[in-house]
């Protein structure tokens, strides 16, 4: 049963953010501010709440000129188990003003339309909109990071993990080809990308710094001393010089086809869904709801991984 929109709190503004709120929570300390999903008892899976509130933080962090890094970390046992698919705060149904597309809203469409028009903004937009950020981003995973999570760990810069992370994109099990923000041939090359999505299985963090995904792997209680260890060296550093040096790197993924390949994707991604649609039952998701996506990944059951 859907929750009323009624009962499913608001997106947290930039000054409602402190080391404590939820579902995310923010603090700043030697020039590093630490954006914190902090929906722990859901496994920090990513509804419009949460996503509305990252950018909140993000906002608020780009506009300090105190911070030079950002590091995007999560409480609890996982970093991300993905999208929401099934908790009580789902909340596709409420409309929120667009922030990352200049596009007509979602809730007063149906059907295909209805789909496109939301992951335009909540997924491929935003997404796209903190790539750009012109600050240093260090995504900080431990435990799980699956579908949804990997897309908030990807539009970092590096990523740092423990070594009880794990990570997977799963949902070729609903039919579909890959997240919406697909960036699988570039961060794991395009062979590695075949074989995780065609199986499903996930992936250890050893593995992805093998394949050039990770750029550090350490012991779980080291995590933290080892992202602090690497945001000090960035602060030095100018921050025009790191703004740029960013835009730099981010301008020839685009030009080897990053970008325009994501759109390639995205379209499938929606022919999936209507395809799903149109067959027996009716369901976008092909079926799969969050415990048949944990069971089939071996991930912890989140309400989320699509």
């Amino acid at each position: 049963m859907t929750e009323p929109a009624s009962q499913i709190p608001a997106p947290l503004t930039g000054d409602q953010l402190t080391a404590d709120s939820t579902p995310v929570a923010y603090e700043v300390a030697d020039g590093v501010a630490y954006v914190t999903l902090n929906r722990p008892e859901f496994r920090n899976a990513q509804n419009s709440v949460m996503t509305y509130s990252l950018d909140a933080a993000f906002v608020r962090a780009v506009d300090d000129g105190a911070v030079k890094v950002i590091v995007l970390r999560a409480n609890g046992k996982h970093f991300s188990a993905g999208h929401d698919i099934g908790t009580p705060e789902r909340d596709f149904h409420v409309q929120y003003p667009n922030t990352a597309s200049l596009y007509w809203d979602h809730t007063d469409r149906s059907g295909g339309d209805q789909r496109l028009a939301r992951e335009i903004e909540v997924y491929v937009g935003m997404c796209r909109r903190w790539r750009e950020i012109p600050k240093p981003m260090i995504a900080q995973v431990h435990g799980a990071c699956i579908a949804g999570g990997l897309m908030l760990a990807w539009v970092c810069d590096f990523i740092v993990a423990s070594d009880d992370a794990f990570f997977s994109d799963p949902v070729v099990r609903m039919g579909i080809p890959g997240v919406e923000y697909f960036a699988h041939a570039f961060v794991l090359g395009p062979r590695r990308a075949k074989e995780l999505l065609f199986t499903g299985e996930r992936f250890t963090a050893a593995q992805a710094q093998d394949w050039g995904m990770v750029n550090h792997v350490v012991p779980r209680d080291d995590l933290q001393d080892k992202v602090n260890e690497i945001s000090a060296r960035i602060v030095e550093m100018p921050q025009l010089g790191l703004a740029l040096a960013k835009k730099a790197v981010n301008i020839c993924e685009d030009q080897m086809g990053l970008r325009t390949s994501m759109d390639s994707v995205f379209g499938w991604h929606h022919f999936a869904h209507s395809a799903n649609a149109e067959a027996a039952g009716g369901d976008s998701l092909g079926g799969m709801d969050a415990k048949s996506m944990k069971a089939s990944a071996g991930g912890p059951t989140a309400g989320g991984t699509a």
